[in-house]
C-alpha cells in the first residue's frame, strides 16, 4: 500500500512539472504548422496541373523565373518552414519546462543566472519576431485564397446563368506577364472542363485550410508570448527572491559572528 501511495505522488508530481501554458501552444503551433505546409504544398501542386491542363501555361526553358519557378521555391520555403518551427517549438517546452516552478519543487532550490534572464529575453524577442513573420504568411495565403474564391465564383454564375460569357485574365493576377495572354472564357471547353473537375473545388479549399493554419500559426505564436512573458515576471521574481535570501543569509552570519566574538570576549574576561 505504502509502494502504490508513494508511486501516486511520485505521478501527481511529475505531471505538476508540466508546463501546460506551453504545451498547449506547442500543440497549437503543430497543428497550424502541418496544415499550413502540407494543405500549401498539395495546393501548390494542384495549381501547377490547374495552370497545365486548362490554362495550357509551359514550363521556360532556362533560368527564366517564371510562375512554375516561382512555386517550386514556394515549397522549397514550406520545407524549410516545416523543419525551423518543429526544431522551435521543442526549444520553447524545454524553456518552458525549466522555468515553470514546479521544475523548482521537483528537483530542490536552483539559482538564477543571468544566462537564463537573457535566454528568456531573447526567446521573447524571436518569437514577436516570428509572429510578425506568420501574420505576413497569413496575409500572403490570402491572396491565392481570393484568386480561386472569383475563379470558382465564375463557375458558379456560369451554371447559374445561361448565356454568360465571363473570362479570367491571369495578367490581372499577376502570374504571366502584359504581354503574355492566358485567358480563359466560360464558353471554351477547358473553362467547362475545369469547373466540372474536382481539382478546382480540392485546391480552392487547401488553399482554405492553409490559410487557416497560418492563422493558427499566429495564435500560437501569441500564446507562446504571453508564455514566455509570464516566465520572464517569474524568473524576475525569483532572482529578486533569491537576492533578497542571499542578503538576509549573509545578515544572519555577519550577526552569528558578533556574537560568537562577544561570547569569546566575555569568556576571555571572566578567566
Amino acid at each position: 500500500m505504502t509502494d502504490v501511495e508513494g508511486c501516486f505522488e511520485c505521478c501527481i508530481k511529475c505531471l505538476g512539472g508540466i508546463p501546460y501554458a506551453s504545451l498547449i501552444a506547442t500543440i497549437l503551433l503543430y497543428a497550424g504548422v502541418a496544415l499550413f505546409c502540407g494543405c500549401g504544398h498539395e495546393a501548390l501542386s494542384g495549381t501547377v496541373n490547374i495552370l497545365q491542363t486548362y490554362f495550357e501555361m509551359a514550363r521556360t526553358a532556362g533560368d527564366t523565373l517564371d510562375v512554375f519557378t516561382m512555386i517550386d521555391i514556394f515549397k522549397y520555403v514550406i520545407y524549410g518552414i516545416a523543419a525551423a518551427f518543429f526544431v522551435y517549438g521543442i526549444l520553447l517546452m524545454v524553456e518552458g519546462f525549466f522555468t515553470t516552478g514546479a521544475i523548482k519543487d521537483l528537483y530542490g532550490d536552483f539559482k538564477i543566472t543571468t544566462c537564463g534572464r537573457c535566454v528568456s529575453a531573447w526567446f521573447i524577442m524571436l518569437t514577436y519576431l516570428f509572429m510578425l513573420a506568420w501574420l505576413g504568411v497569413t496575409a500572403f495565403t490570402s491572396l491565392p485564397v481570393y484568386m480561386y474564391f472569383n475563379l470558382w465564383t465564375i463557375c458558379r454564375n456560369t451554371t447559374l446563368v445561361e448565356g454568360a460569357n465571363l473570362c479570367l485574365d491571369l495578367r490581372q493576377f499577376g502570374i504571366v506577364t502584359i504581354g503574355e495572354e492566358k485567358k480563359i472564357c466560360t464558353v471554351s471547353e477547358n473553362f467547362l472542363r475545369m469547373c466540372e473537375s474536382t481539382e478546382l473545388n480540392m485546391t480552392f479549399h487547401l488553399f482554405i485550410v492553409a490559410l487557416a493554419g497560418a492563422g493558427a500559426a499566429v495564435i500560437a505564436m501569441v500564446h507562446y508570448l504571453m508564455v514566455l512573458s509570464a516566465n520572464w515576471a517569474y524568473v524576475k521574481d525569483a532572482c529578486r527572491m533569491q537576492k533578497y535570501e542571499d542578503i538576509k543569509s549573509k545578515e544572519e552570519q555577519e550577526l552569528h559572528d558578533i556574537h560568537s566574538t562577544r561570547s569569546k570576549e566575555r569568556l576571555n574576561a571572566y578567566t
